[in-house]
């Protein structure tokens, strides 16, 4: 049977469209799909994601601990910052992705995705027990608080007038990958300013009896809520990986393109292998494609060139903010250069797609667009 978040019911009471993700009971839409990746692009987006862990590591050995088993350094990370890296095994294969936070010289918190945090505990574990025995502790918080997301360029605006920061700062002065503390309407809650759709937003960590009340409140501002269908639209046209599909145990780093997030010094965890692929390279690479039209291609289809298959999608959708269909896909690296021109089997049919830069979609570049369009439409 699926776990279920505190938020279930509101879920429910909104008519949400409920599927199982990652061992839990969980959103997929709430309107339609295309109408949450619009307020999040545009406004604001209001997201559950309960099901992703909250596993606090602390002890006097805890950044010793996590440099060993992460692809990103934990002693360097400053007290309230927050860092973003993969999990990998022996072979470089990732076992997961993760952010993690800082909160004091010997305390961390660490988000693994859904379906992978009782394996990633199972994981650290085994190392505690083997190479630190006694110097740090593992305290799995996902059952006792709930994650609620807040997305999009109004998220900043809207929670400044919700939020009161115990240092006194508004949330909105908080930078990009750090993390507070502070009250919702009374209410504690930890706040990091991070999210998985390519806008500005927030993370918020808060007791399990509290989201509700605060899910509300949120709603009762005007936030749209939305599903897991519009946060893998968003995730994919910002290019973000997906554990299962771009990254997985058989799939290192280097091949996904995230090598600037693997520590070029220390010894951790799958370093050694990671090393030698980033100085031979790899003999495949992830890429980016667009095919014309809205039928998208999936995961597992074939990439050929000149009917020889040189891979396969690991993602793809419509992208609504791009008007195209958009892919991501591992391919031979002599066929993954920028601009080169390949061809996708959806469902029989060969359809023609373009290698092109990722991500498909930035806001920074987005608002340099619209800043450009404005200047412009003012000089005419």
């Amino acid at each position: 049977m699926n776990l279920e978040t505190a938020l279930h019911p509101n879920h429910l009471a909104l008519g949400a469209r409920m599927v199982p993700f990652g061992g839990w009971d969980m959103p997929v839409q709430y309107s339609s799909i295309l109408a949450e990746v619009k307020a999040v692009r545009t406004g604001a987006g209001l997201f559950d994601v309960s099901h992703m862990g909250r596993l606090y590591i602390s002890g006097r050995r805890a950044a010793d601990f996590l440099d060993w088993v992460l692809t990103g350094s934990a002693s360097t990370l400053q007290i309230g910052r927050a860092r973003y890296c993969m999990i990998c095994n022996e072979a470089g294969g990732v076992i997961d992705d993760t952010i993690f936070y800082r909160l004091a010289g010997d305390r961390f918190l660490l988000v693994p995705n859904a379906g992978n945090r009782i394996e990633v505990v199972d994981w650290f574990q085994r190392w505690i027990d083997d190479r630190f025995t006694g110097g740090c502790n593992i305290d799995d918080q996902t059952r006792e608080t709930g994650l609620i997301a807040v997305q999009g360029p109004d998220s900043p605006r809207i929670l400044d007038g919700l939020c009161q920061m115990n240092d006194g700062q508004p949330l909105s002065a908080l930078r990009f990958f750090t993390w507070a503390e502070g009250r919702f309407q009374g209410k504690t809650v930890f706040l990091g300013r991070t999210g998985y759709t390519g806008e500005d937003g927030f993370e918020m960590v808060v007791r399990s009896c509290d989201a509700p009340a605060i899910w509300n409140a949120l709603i009762g501002q005007g936030i749209t809520p939305c599903g897991l269908g519009a946060r893998d639209v968003l995730r994919l046209e910002a290019a973000l990986p997906l554990h299962g599909h771009e990254i997985d145990q058989n799939t290192s780093p280097v091949e996904a393109g995230l090598e600037r997030f693997v520590r070029a010094e220390g010894d951790y965890i799958g370093a050694p292998v990671l090393r030698q692929q980033q100085e031979s390279g790899t003999p495949r690479k992830l890429v980016g494609l667009t095919v014309p039209g809205r039928s998208a291609p999936r995961a597992g289809y074939p990439i050929l060139f000149q009917g020889e298959i040189i891979g396969h999608i690991t993602s793809g959708t419509y992208s609504p903010t791009l008007d195209t269909s958009i892919a991501m896909g591992y391919v031979l690296v002599r066929h993954a250069a920028v601009g080169g021109t390949v061809d996708v089997d959806i469902r029989g049919r060969s359809a023609p797609a373009r290698i092109v830069p990722l991500p498909f979609y930035s806001r920074t570049s987005q608002l340099r667009t619209s800043q450009l369009r404005t200047r412009r439409s003012r000089q005419s």
